[in-house]
């Protein structure tokens, strides 16, 4: 079951967070940026408010909780309702798909990434942004997840072991960009279907 309520509740609060943080969601931004690339065509599993697919230029999202979808909406993303281990597109759809700090939220990462797999196109790639458990920040959301308005249900995973669902998925050659304001603690991990 897709892990919504917070969204639902605190939508409003996710949105003030990225304009309280607006240097970190720049930093952020930049370093997802830079994997994309030229890259068009791209879908967002997880899409939110839109914050990272509107300025890639990602016109397509998937996202469980109504209220967030909305926000998306609202701002031209055309979000198709739905979780990350069934996406409702078919093969080979989209170049790419990012998926930004959604993998912490889903019920089974590896089926979401198998699926990720599914609908993007032969020679393209599928970005997962996480907060690696073993980090420093890891360690701190873990130990105040409980009070959490957004991390209270999450899962956090190591790198390897998003590595190893990736690989799982059938996914190959991994690129690593670190987000330096995080002290390297949240983590764009990019890899190719080949």
């Amino acid at each position: 079951m897709a892990k919504i309520e917070n969204f639902e509740k605190y939508h409003k609060e996710y949105e003030v967070w990225f304009e309280k943080n607006e240097e970190l969601y720049e930093d952020e931004l930049n370093s997802i940026k830079r994997l994309v690339a030229s890259a068009k065509n791209g879908l967002e599993i997880g899409v939110g408010s839109g914050r990272f697919a509107l300025p890639l230029g990602i016109k397509v999202g998937l996202e469980p909780s109504s209220s967030m979808a909305n926000i998306a909406k609202q701002k031209g993303i055309k979000v198709y309702k739905g979780v990350a281990e069934s996406l409702p597109f078919e093969d080979e759809t989209f170049d790419f798909a990012i998926m930004v700090t959604t993998v912490c939220f889903v019920d089974d990462m590896t089926n979401s990434f198998k699926e990720a797999y599914r609908v993007i196109k032969r020679g393209g790639f599928f970005i997962v942004g996480y907060v690696d458990r073993d980090s420093k920040l890891g360690k701190e959301y873990a130990k105040r997840k409980e009070k959490s308005k957004f991390y209270s249900n999450a899962t956090f995973y190591t790198t390897d072991e998003v590595k190893d669902a990736l690989k799982e998925a059938g996914f190959k050659d991994f690129e690593i960009e670190y987000v330096k304001k995080t002290e390297n603690s949240f983590i764009f991990l990019k890899a190719l279907k080949v």
